[in-house]
């Protein structure tokens, strides 16, 4: 198993520090500030630790500050229900004393019921595809020496671009793209385990959907871009160490905000999770102070 696979797998194994109360390590994933998949995964292991019996089915959550990658992160875990089917946890979490995230969580006993999904769309399968890690490899020679260790790290979870797109040098272009990912390493059977590293992975490329008609990219010095909220539905059961289809859409951009949605599909065609989120993506003069 690699490096970047174990750390994953250590920053999901939350320390318990009393009931309800978890605290999980930080790393430098994306850049500066705690990447916000990690939080997500993170969060929905500390709610889900606190069930019995029954697997998420959604979340609702909102980034409320940037996250510092050099101090833990403590969460707070209050039973807001517990019924027959449902039960409902809260989670916050936070950093010096504050909160930067909040989430809620569903949880639900499996049962039967009328079934219907929309159809998987029709993309080239992940064999054959190149990875992102190589994609960065490539074009890294254009970032200053200081960041560039960071662009080209490896990460946890493998994504094979379908179309990738060169992040210095954007073209407009409809808002919707397609990549599949799977988790590095073969996993244990935890379902959990697998709910909370989808959270995660589902981070990744989602916000960037509603810049590409713009022909804008986080690597360009004048954009300034935050995840706002981040929600997400699980239909199906799943295993990240299996090839999934993200297909991501923007539906609309206004008022320094845009709208991303997501669909994940296995490789067999099953609709596993609903995804959604809003980002900032404000156009800054170069040299702004945000």
């Amino acid at each position: 198993m690699s490096l970047v696979m174990r750390e994953l797998l250590q920053l999901l194994d939350l320390e318990c520090l009393e009931e309800g109360i978890y605290r999980g390590p930080s790393r430098n994933i994306v850049g500066r500030n705690v990447f916000g998949g990690q939080v997500l995964g993170q969060a929905l292991m500390a709610a889900g630790r606190t069930v019995e019996g029954r697997r998420a089915h959604s979340l609702h959550a909102y980034f409320l500050r940037a996250g510092d990658i050099h101090a833990p992160i403590v969460y707070l875990v209050e039973r807001l229900r517990d019924g027959r089917s449902f039960a409902t946890r809260q989670v916050k979490a936070i950093q010096h004393g504050q909160p930067i995230f909040t989430m809620t969580a569903s949880f639900v006993v499996a049962e039967d019921g009328l079934d219907h999904q929309e159809d998987m769309p029709e993309v080239p399968p992940p064999e054959g595809l190149v990875n992102e890690t190589e994609l960065r490899a490539r074009i890294a020679h254009l970032l200053p020496e200081k960041i560039r260790e960071a662009f080209a790290r490896e990460r946890p979870i493998e994504i094979r671009p379908i179309d990738p797109i060169n992040p210095f040098a954007p073209q407009p272009q409809p808002a919707q793209r397609y990549h599949w990912m799977r988790a590095q390493a073969d996993l244990p059977d935890d379902p959990l385990l697998h709910q909370s590293m989808l959270a995660f992975a589902s981070d990744f490329a989602l916000m960037g959907t509603a810049m590409l008609p713009h022909g804008v990219s986080f690597m360009q010095p004048n954009i300034q871009a935050a995840s706002l909220d981040h929600a997400m539905w699980f239909h199906r059961d799943l295993r990240m160490d299996d090839w999934l289809l993200y297909q991501m859409d923007s539906p609309s951009a206004a008022g320094g905000r845009g709208i991303n949605r997501g669909k994940i599909f296995s490789q067999q065609g099953s609709l596993i999770a609903t995804v959604a989120q809003e980002g900032l993506m404000r156009l800054r003069e170069v040299g702004e102070k945000y």
